[in-house]
């Protein structure tokens, strides 16, 4: 007996990312207006389908960034998030998404490009809650690496990229309260933040608060991993549900 000659599926790959960074003190992320179907007018994350079958994924995820807001290479970092492929996130067909993550402090407003009608930095928390409606499963993967983001900065140095070269404590704990989307008790992180040894280093200066005391002024210190890590606060509302589940 004759076996069946296997054949290829048809499947085409998308490259879409996840762009975050502060603006006014919250978390943002980089939303485009789709200019063309399936989705036409709808919100959805930068991205596309490889140019050909010789593009390499992480060119096409910088290709894909200059064409739809304009943001040259050199203002983000790429690194891969996830690859996303369920059967029925198109409509097209059978695509498979490798999503990229950038987290970066102060880029500028976004200018749609060629592929894409508008382009802007929206509220993440805008997109998490459903208030802003995304195309294909890009409220998912933009949950994804929002919870990356945050779960970074839990264990690593990040969140001094976001300050400038010289900050205070204070101004270190707005980037987390704007990141992880809740407020923090200021003896706790002051305390945490001082534990975690190389984190940060003293700068040597003093800078004068309003108010009159003097506030003391840090670098980014030597170490990209904290240890012991800044561990974010459970949520009030999950301690509530245990509390009640225990009674």
């Amino acid at each position: 007996m004759q076996d069946d000659v296997w054949s290829p599926p048809s499947v085409l790959l998308t490259v879409d990312l996840v762009i975050l960074t502060l603006r006014e003190s919250r978390l943002h992320v980089l939303l485009v207006e789709r200019g063309e179907d399936p989705f036409r007018g709808m919100l959805a994350l930068p991205g596309g389908f490889l140019n050909h079958d010789g593009e390499e994924i992480l060119d096409a995820a910088h290709r894909e960034l200059s064409e739809e807001t304009a943001l040259a290479a050199g203002w983000v970092h790429l690194e891969q998030l996830a690859v996303y492929g369920g059967t029925g996130r198109d409509p097209r067909g059978r695509v498979v998404s490798v999503a990229h993550l950038a987290i970066a402090p102060g880029l500028p407003d976004p200018v749609a490009g060629t592929d894409a009608t508008a382009a802007a930095w929206v509220p993440a928390e805008a997109v998490l809650s459903g208030e802003v409606e995304l195309a294909f499963d890009h409220r998912r993967i933009a949950a994804d690496g929002i919870e990356h983001a945050r779960t970074k900065l839990e264990f690593s140095s990040l969140g001094t990229a976001f300050c400038a070269e010289e900050f205070t404590i204070a101004e270190l704990q707005q980037v987390y309260e704007a990141v992880w989307g809740t407020e923090l008790d200021t003896r706790n992180f002051y305390r945490k933040v001082q534990a975690a040894k190389g984190f940060i280093v003293p700068a040597g200066t003093d800078r004068r608060t309003t108010g009159g005391r003097p506030a003391r002024l840090y670098r980014a210190g030597p170490k990209t991993v904290l240890f012991p890590p800044l561990i974010r606060p459970v949520p009030s509302t999950a301690a509530e549900d245990t509390r009640e589940e225990e009674e």
